[in-house]
């Protein structure tokens, strides 16, 4: 097939029209055109009412050896590359001791798909709960305030980006197009066929809870096995090499492979793989607040008269600044039409992350907005020093909330001002348990906050309206990253430590659903070629 490029249309187009422009693009008859389909959609909205809409296009044609030498010096022109997945091992008949998988988010649950479709049978050890019974313990915390440590919005299956938008884009290099596979099976698994092509896509949480009990069921059948409210307490490690996993009720699971992807605030293990001498570093990460505006705002600034137009959907944006102090600040996932969410996993302590439904239909758009901090400037007392300071502020958020699990807020105007707030304008806060009023300066570093202040200004430069008085900050934003990584070898495996492969976000390889599942991929490929290797050895 061929791959047709930068095809532009308007907001408004007909199937015909994409049709037409196919046609004339390849100066085809129609005759000589037997299929094509859309292998990516997004828009061009740089000019303000004049949005079009941008396809890459696949097409099937006898004439295409005689269009490839027509359009040879033509970018926008090529063989469609090949996207599907291929296997790299398959499972030894005999196959002494099962791969184990800490966590059962999108790193942890794509790579037991993987080892299980080709035949590995693993074994995933979730600390939470089933999805189902997790999102009843999550929504129960937000408006009854019953907190559980080992079911939350960061613990259960599917990890933390259950309880997000969704976003399944990524700016990793994936030239094995790892990616598509993880879309595919999203697919399989009941997502919307669109997110195959649309270029920003997103599922949403109540799709994903379905989507994700559909991949457990695909893993079970094909002699995975999945256990919930099974933390790991202990990885036996002997001679530098993993050679089983010992669990809080005390049983062991004697293994030689385990893929670590416990997501990036499971803090109790790193300290236990830290006092186990696994090698550790502490990596950078961003600290800041949520802030939420209207979303008619968001959209009318970034689409101008074609806002509300349902191929558009609700606005998103993407905002930095350099600040005079050195620091960076940046918009954090930014969720349209969604809601600002608890998202804690330790008792005493406030964490916001943002989530939307599939819909985006919520009336408020809400975004990190955070600082840069390194360990160097910032947390230099060693490898763990990062979670440290995020319990740190943490804890200061849930006493500026009133201790009762209720957010710190401030009014974006009278934080600008250094006031505290006392009463709420035209933005309703979204965040539950509920907001409570205050001043946020005590919540960050002196350095954070005064880049914040510099930072918004400048942003509503680039978004008229953007530091509008009414809009409301929500602390603290933690958890953008983990704030360690364990590093690994070209071969996926600890430094130090072979059999455990560090993966995901957890681990200090990943950044959201899809390139955790695309990292899990890799290590279970990793793991299966090594398993594949071991047992050639032993025959």
């Amino acid at each position: 097939m061929l791959r047709l490029s930068e095809i532009k249309l308007p907001l408004d187009h007909t199937d015909e029209d994409l049709h037409t422009a196919v046609l004339k693009k390849l100066r085809l008859k129609a005759a000589d055109l037997t299929s094509y389909n859309v292998f990516k959609r997004s828009y061009d909205a740089r000019k303000r009412g004049e949005i079009r809409l941008v396809y890459i296009v696949d097409v099937e044609t006898p004439r295409q050896k005689q269009l490839l030498g027509r359009f040879k010096n033509d970018a926008h022109v090529k063989p469609t590359p090949d996207t599907s997945y291929h296997y790299v091992a398959e499972a030894p008949s005999m196959l002494e001791h099962r791969p184990v998988v800490i966590g059962n988010g999108p790193c942890g649950m794509f790579a037991g798909l993987l080892l299980a479709q080709m035949g590995f049978k693993p074994i995933i050890l979730e600390r939470g709960k089933a999805v189902h019974e997790r999102s009843v313990d999550t929504f129960g915390f937000w408006s009854k305030r019953k907190f559980k440590p080992e079911s939350n919005a960061q613990f259960g299956e599917g990890g933390a980006g259950t309880f997000s938008d969704g976003k399944l884009y990524s700016r990793i290099k994936d030239t094995n197009h790892h990616g598509r596979k993880v879309l595919q099976e999203l697919v399989n698994a009941g997502a919307a066929p669109e997110i195959l092509y649309v270029n920003k896509p997103h599922i949403g949480t109540y799709r994903l809870v379905k989507i994700v009990e559909n991949l457990r069921t695909t893993i079970l059948s094909l002699g995975g096995e999945v256990r919930f409210e099974t933390r790991v307490n202990d990885i036996d490690i002997e001679d530098h090499q993993v050679r089983g996993v010992v669990l809080a009720n005390g049983d062991y699971i004697r293994t030689d492979h385990v893929v670590l992807a416990v997501g990036h605030s499971a803090r109790d293990t790193f300290e236990m793989l830290h006092h186990r001498g696994v090698y550790i570093e502490p990596k950078p990460f961003s600290i800041g607040f949520r802030v939420e505006h209207p979303q008619p705002l968001i959209d009318t600034c970034r689409f101008g008269e074609q806002a509300g137009h349902p191929i558009l959907g609700a606005a998103d944006y993407k905002l930095v600044h350099h600040c005079s102090n050195g620091r960076s600040v940046y918009s954090f996932c930014m969720c349209p039409g969604g809601q600002v969410v608890a998202a804690t996993s330790e008792t005493g302590r406030v964490v916001t992350n943002g989530m939307s439904q599939y819909e985006r239909s919520g009336k408020n758009a809400n975004s990190g907005i955070v600082v840069g901090i390194t360990p160097e400037a910032d947390y230099p007392a060693g490898p763990l020093a990062g979670i440290a300071l995020q319990r740190q502020l943490e804890a200061c958020a849930f006493e500026l909330g009133g201790s009762t699990y209720e957010a710190p807020g401030q009014l974006l105007g009278d934080f600008l001002m250094g006031q505290p707030s006392a009463q709420l304008g035209s933005v309703k806060p979204t965040y539950r348990p509920g907001v409570h009023l205050c001043d946020l300066s005590p919540s960050l570093p002196d350095y954070a906050i005064e880049a914040i202040r510099e930072a918004i200004p400048v942003f509503d430069k680039k978004i008229p309206g953007f530091a509008m008085h009414d809009a409301v900050l929500t602390g603290v934003e933690t958890r953008t990253s983990s704030p360690i990584r364990i590093k690994r070898g070209d071969d996926f495996q600890s430094l130090n430590t072979k059999g455990l492969y560090p993966a995901g976000e957890g681990a200090g390889y990943a950044g959201g659903i899809l390139s955790a599942g695309v990292d899990g991929i890799k290590v279970a490929e990793a793991v299966a070629l090594s398993v594949v290797k071991k047992t050639s050895c032993l025959v």
